[in-house]
């Protein structure tokens, strides 16, 4: 009664949880384009898209991929032997373990009309599924926390994974052990199923009792052997009459039969203690304890990664529903299983050695990334890390390409990227070479969204020279003697600068506009003549910083030998050092307000005539 309960119970709550499940990934908003979609039509778009499948062609890519990649799973095969046989054994044996052990009233005994779980080939069936359980979790241990795979890290979801997994696996096998020597569970199997009486029975009862402690391995406190020929034959007869049908030989169940054999000493202090009854309740609660939060765990990959699978190989980005691209992408946070393969192919995690930042991880960004489609409110020093992370990668896709799950990482990482850097932090990689992919899928973001993040940075690198900007520039020979190369280490070459303007003669960029000093701010001499001023705050704020190709014009074309190009590189990453976060009403500053410098070039003007005189 208390088990059909607390079965019912953790199914309904399973259910209300796939329900809940199936509803997050038609509501998450991950990245701007999520914004379009309610979840009724995202909803409507998977059921659509999905009968679509089903009366195609594409329902032939469908079973291939429910084959090869979540039976046979072949993408972890590809990847590792090792690897591939840990996955089979925890997936295969758990998903078996359920279907014909856990749900046996709904499966087994449905597809079996002789189905009992103590006779064989079930009995043998299911230790041996328990078995290739706990290969798997051995070798799962032994990854994680011995050999120690390169960027691995081990979240509290993998412990719980792993803990819930051993908690159900092992107390099953001791509870199975405990069961097979303890007197008081053949007692209870007598009253219930042989329909003997003790008092009219006694004698049946002594000589079946003899039986089982000698072929069954139960240890009874009435009876011990060596036992008569006799005795053991009439208790095989009663046996065979009463228990045969619905009871296999213990040897068949090898790990609890194994238990059995080690605990024997003690089965009758455990049997005293009530030791079957306790482990019963744990290893059920924990059975149905992991049932009920399955939908709710890491565990849940078990049913959401299959699903990402399937659905990425009949998926095209050009012909699909963009309301299924957007709900695929909230599925697929559900699907990573926190492997780490992609964040040990990644081409961009040399600069998380060096950074430290373990947000430039793929799969750390992917844990990340479950937090922040929840719409919980982060701090501004991790959503910095995240920005930093998302917008390193280099859009290699050789996360995509290994990933076991089938998630499309790099489409999940710039819808998301375009969502973290419209926020009001500054992300002053969008002034970086590292902006060439948004450029080129520039077309895909709306001019207003594409054009506010460069803008906000821009803002942060240029605070001080917007200052230095609105002051007079008194000058002296104090300014002319302040310690710039201290700032600009192996950039002093700007001292030999003599304002001879070929740097800005031969410039592309400024050959590109008519009034050039209206768009880049200062031209690359005015520049050079700011360094020997000592004003390096004006130094590092102008567009040119920017807006330089690095074609090295310049500094071939100089007669003074001065690095021009090198010294504008120092100078950006002096101006990143130095960047500040803009006010609250700079940050509302409206999305057509100018760049820095194009409402005054007075400044410049009054430098270009100091360096005449």
């Amino acid at each position: 009664m208390v088990f059909n309960v607390l079965l019912y119970i953790s199914l309904g709550i399973f259910i209300l949880g796939l329900i809940y499940k199936v509803y997050t990934w038609c509501s998450m908003k991950i990245g701007i384009s999520a914004q379009d979609y309610t979840p009724s039509q995202r909803f409507s778009a998977a059921v659509k898209g999905t009968v679509g499948v089903v009366f195609s062609s594409k329902i032939l890519l469908f079973i291939k991929a429910f084959i090869l990649d979540v039976l046979l799973q072949k993408r972890i095969l590809k990847e590792s032997f090792s690897r591939w046989i840990m996955h089979m054994l925890l997936y295969g044996g758990f998903m078996l373990l359920l279907l014909m052990h856990a749900l046996e009233k709904f499966v087994s005994a449905k597809l079996f009309s002789d189905y009992y779980s103590t006779v064989n080939p079930f009995m043998f069936l299911r230790d041996f599924f328990g078995f290739m359980v706990v290969v798997g979790i051995g070798i799962a241990i032994f990854r994680r926390f011995i050999m120690k795979v390169p960027r691995l890290k081990t979240s509290g979801m993998d412990v719980y994974a792993i803990f819930i997994v051993v908690v159900i696996i092992f107390s099953g096998i001791l509870l199975e052990g405990v069961k097979i020597t303890s007197h008081t569970a053949f007692q209870g199997m007598v009253m219930d199923y042989a329909g003997l009486d003790e008092d009219g029975d006694a004698e049946e009862i002594e000589a079946l009792e003899s039986y089982w402690v000698e072929k069954f391995d139960v240890v009874s406190p009435n009876v011990q052997g060596p036992f008569e020929e006799e005795i053991l034959e009439q208790g095989m007869e009663s046996h065979e009459a009463n228990c045969a049908e619905c009871h296999s030989p213990p040897g068949w169940a090898f790990t609890g039969y194994a238990v059995a054999k080690t605990i024997k000493p003690m089965a009758l202090t455990l049997d005293n203690a009530d030791a079957a009854n306790i482990l019963w309740y744990i290893h059920f609660l924990a059975c149905f304890i992991g049932l009920a939060y399955l939908p709710f765990s890491k565990m849940f990959h078990i049913i959401s990664t299959p699903v990402s699978l399937l659905a990425n190989a009949v998926m095209e980005k050009e012909t699909a529903d963009p309301a299924n691209i957007v709900t695929r992408q909230a599925m697929e946070l559900d699907a990573c299983t926190h492997c780490g393969t992609c964040s040990l192919r990644c081409s961009a995690s040399t600069a998380f050695d060096v950074l430290g930042n373990e947000y430039i991880l793929p799969a750390e960004k992917m844990t990340f990334l479950k937090t922040l489609a929840k719409g919980k409110e982060l701090s501004d020093d991790k959503l910095h890390a995240i920005q930093e992370g998302v917008y390193l990668c280099t859009n290699c896709d050789r996360c995509t390409v290994v990933c076991p799950s089938g998630i499309n990482l790099k489409e999940l990482w710039f819808n998301v990227r375009e969502d973290l850097i419209q926020r009001e932090l500054p992300e002053l990689l969008t002034l970086s070479p590292f902006s060439f992919y948004r450029g080129l899928n520039r077309n895909n973001i709306a001019a207003a969204d594409y054009q506010k993040p460069i803008e906000t940075a821009s803002r942060a690198v240029a605070c001080n020279f917007e200052q230095a900007m609105d002051k007079s520039i008194p000058i002296s020979l104090s300014d002319r003697e302040r310690d710039v190369s201290s700032q600009l280490p192996g950039a002093e070459t700007f001292v030999h600068c003599f304002g001879c303007q070929t740097c800005t003669t031969v410039c592309p960029v400024v050959m590109n506009y008519e009034n050039p000093q209206e768009v880049v701010g200062l031209l690359p001499h005015q520049i050079m003549n700011c360094l020997g001023l000592g004003l390096t705050e004006m130094a590092t704020g102008p567009q040119m910083l920017w807006d330089c190709l690095t074609c090295y014009q310049c500094q071939e074309h100089c007669p003074q030998n001065v690095k021009v190009t090198d010294v504008l590189y120092q100078l950006k990453n002096l101006s990143i050092k130095n960047a500040c976060m803009p006010s609250k009403e700079e940050a509302e500053v409206s999305e057509s307000a100018s760049l820095p410098l194009e409402e005054d070039a007075a400044p410049s003007e009054a430098i270009e005539e100091s360096n005449m005189t």
